[in-house]
């Protein structure tokens, strides 16, 4: 058990824990697929476009026969579902409508604001230098084709490839279950009137949220109080992670990691150098997972957005994001660090000249909420950091 763990080895150890635990695979219908991670890669069923269509409202016609004043004869329509059943020849053109299947024989679009029709009878009056106004068959994708990688998170994107490619369920990993659990006898629910001492209970039902956004099952465990006993006994076997909120420091009523010892977890590591954060501990269970997180509002916000993400990721088979930091100017000069990593909350901007720019909030204490309203980026500052001047390029992750 490693009592303060740096933030590279917290991740290594979360994620090699969540990979021991991969859920299991199922099959959901596209609508339910949104922040699932596919376990099979989607495999187009058909063609887009299955055929030669318009690209625009016109005439179907041989290029040929395009030129100026030229006068052709109007045999037929063509309409989405409704394709022309003959073919174009010399001297004929047939009304066509976008996404309508070219008819066989044509190899243009006239546009209809380049013709003028009269009766059976349209007419060029406007230069057509070659070909065009066809989206050829396949130019998207073709029959057979990969159309979204294993291992991606859905988005509303891929769902709409999906459909279009005529596949309506997806194989992904089971969404975890991840249960929260608050502590603390000064907690009460959010709407309730607060007697002296009482604070709200902010941060699970933010938590709740999240952990919906990133593709999973939440369970609210409850609220539970000052004691190894109440706190035993929300401890639920069904949940995959259990995310516990509070209750994790060492004063005489922070009794949430013995009353999980108490049930048969093994810590992994007790603390973290990181600010805002430190608290944050992870616990193995036979049958589940442990994240402990600050009862401080923005220390678990961003705890969660660091160390509880890549969890889930773990359990759905994501592998640990290797991407490099980005970096952005900051817009403040930022002093030196301690010895933990510190983690700002910050809004990222990009300027007109297209560059990009990041400003700390003011005031970073770690009982804050309101910087998350604007908050979009955290500014990552390394353990034992020189201070940097503004307009210096610094690290940041994106929140999600």
């Amino acid at each position: 058990m490693i009592r303060m763990a740096p933030v590279e080895q917290a991740l290594a150890l979360i994620a090699e824990h969540g990979a021991r635990r991969v859920v299991g695979l199922e099959a959901v219908p596209l609508a339910a697929a949104l922040g699932r991670r596919l376990a099979e890669p989607v495999q187009a069923r058909v063609s887009q476009p299955p055929a030669d269509v318009s690209a625009m409202d016109g005439y179907a016609v041989r290029h040929a026969d395009m030129k100026m004043g030229a006068a052709l004869r109007v045999t037929g329509e063509s309409r989405a579902g409704v394709p022309f059943a003959g073919s174009v020849s010399a001297g004929e053109a047939v009304r066509i409508f976008t996404g309508a299947h070219l008819p066989t024989g044509a190899d243009h679009v006239l546009i209809q604001e380049d013709a003028k029709r009269e009766g059976a009878t349209v007419t060029v009056t406007f230069e057509q230098s070659k070909p065009a106004n066809i989206r050829r068959a396949g130019r998207d994708f073709s029959n057979g084709d990969i159309l979204v990688p294993a291992g991606h998170v859905i988005g509303e994107g891929a769902i709409s490839l999906a459909a279009a490619g005529n596949v309506a369920k997806l194989i992904v990993s089971k969404a975890p279950r991840i249960g929260v659990l608050a502590n603390g006898d000064e907690l009460v629910p959010a709407g309730e009137s607060l007697a002296a001492g009482q604070v709200v209970n902010s941060i699970q039902p933010a938590l709740l949220a999240l952990i919906r956004r990133w593709g999973a099952v939440a369970l609210d465990l409850g609220l539970s109080r000052d004691s190894e006993e109440d706190v035993r006994a929300r401890i639920s076997s069904s949940c995959d992670v259990i995310v516990s909120i509070g209750g994790a420091s060492v004063g005489d009523y922070d009794v949430v990691r013995s009353a999980f010892a108490a049930e048969g977890f093994e810590p992994v590591f007790e603390k973290i150098a990181v600010k805002p954060g430190k608290p944050t501990w992870f616990s193995s269970g036979k049958a589940s997972l442990a994240l402990g997180l600050p009862g401080n509002p923005a220390a678990a916000m961003v705890t969660a957005q660091l160390f509880l993400r890549p969890l889930i990721e773990a359990l759905t088979g994501g592998a640990p994001d290797t991407t490099p930091e980005a970096k952005a100017h900051t817009a403040t000069a930022l002093p030196a660090t301690g010895n933990r990593a510190e983690y700002l909350r910050a809004v990222l901007s990009i300027g007109g000249d297209g560059r990009a720019s990041i400003r700390a909030a003011e005031d970073q204490d770690s009982s804050l909420l309101s910087p998350f309203l604007s908050a979009n980026a955290l500014i990552r500052r390394p353990a034992n950091a020189a201070g940097v001047a503004s307009g210096e390029l610094v690290e940041f992750i994106h929140l999600v």
